[in-house]
């Protein structure tokens, strides 16, 4: 069975029984860390996701006010869900410093539904996803969505995720840095490849400007000030005054956020086993050169070169 065919199957199941035996059936592509992968769509999954993922795919009904932010996991997803939602929600500004960005704005295939209907605070519906646009994009119509897609330096994007698998509650130092890298090279990791992810909607919007926002983590970190404005414009909310822009930049400053008690908590939450403080690393542009050797370097800058400047994005090196 190849993987399109087992994505098809798996939306056509409607009970729990018949998908849990469907993906005892699937044999499992690989280990990232403690956790068995497998591929539907060519998309690496772990199967614990996959329920809330078919029902996303099935269940969710894209409306025109609606805002997605999609991205790969650990390529600034936190930041931008803070600073979308100061930028969407300003008489709720006081939100960040009591609720974590991710219950703010829930990731669908993770937490589901009950979680994304409990932070509405308008008409306004801001979410996020980590499916990629060769799946989100052919199960559903976005024409009227606004989208805005954050990605990073491939090699900034591995140590993130290195660093994060490690933290999670049954890792136990479980995901050796050599393994991940070698994962991440042969495009066995969650929601990858990598390199798929990011084309796909990079290309997206090449052809969709008007309703994809594709921006870099280096951009944002460069020019915070600049982008933030740039992403009310497109989300049809522009700044009346220069001081409320300074003052999301600064709400949704690193320092900022980790000051708040509810973003240092220890706690695991229900949806993914890992303490709420783990989203926060303080981490600078070129953070993987005090992790990998010249040789891992030059490899996956050949991939990048392939993968992307191959492709006419001209970016990750």
């Amino acid at each position: 069975m190849d993987s399109s065919e087992s994505l098809e199957e798996l939306l056509m199941m409607n009970s729990e029984e018949s998908l849990d035996e469907f993906l005892q059936s699937i044999p499992k592509v690989h280990r990232w860390g403690n956790n068995d992968l497998v591929k539907l769509n060519g998309v690496g999954i772990d199967p614990k996701y996959v329920p809330n993922a078919v029902r996303a795919l099935n269940d969710f009904k894209p409306l025109p006010n609606d805002v997605i932010l999609a991205s790969f996991p650990k390529t600034g997803t936190t930041w931008l869900k803070s600073l979308l939602f100061s930028i969407t929600y300003r008489s709720f500004k006081e939100s960040l410093a009591n609720i974590h960005p991710h219950v703010l704005v829930p990731t669908i295939e993770v937490q589901g539904f009950e979680g994304f209907e409990s932070s509405t605070h308008d008409s306004r519906r801001l979410y996020a996803t980590h499916t990629p646009y060769q799946i989100l994009g052919s199960t559903h119509d976005l024409s009227n969505c606004r989208i805005i897609y954050i990605t990073r330096n491939p090699k900034d994007t591995l140590i993130s995720m290195w660093h994060f698998t490690n933290k999670m509650k049954d890792a136990d130092g479980s995901l050796p840095l050599e393994e991940a890298i070698e994962n991440f090279c042969s495009e066995i990791i969650p929601c990858g490849p990598y390199y798929d992810h990011v084309m796909g909607f990079k290309t997206a919007s090449l052809e969709k400007p008007e309703y994809i926002f594709f921006i870099t983590y280096e951009e944002l970190m460069e020019d915070t000030k600049t982008h933030v404005k740039r992403l009310a414009e497109f989300l049809g909310c522009p700044f009346d005054k220069e001081e409320e822009v300074e003052e999301v930049v600064k709400n949704c400053s690193f320092d900022i956020l980790t000051s708040h008690e509810v973003n240092k908590s220890g706690d695991f939450t229900s949806w993914f086993p890992v303490p709420f403080s783990s989203y926060f690393r303080q981490s600078n542009i070129g953070d993987h050169k005090s992790y990998l050797d010249a040789k891992t370097i030059e490899h996956i800058d050949a991939l990048t070169k392939e993968k992307f400047h191959g492709a006419g994005f001209m970016y990750g090196i």
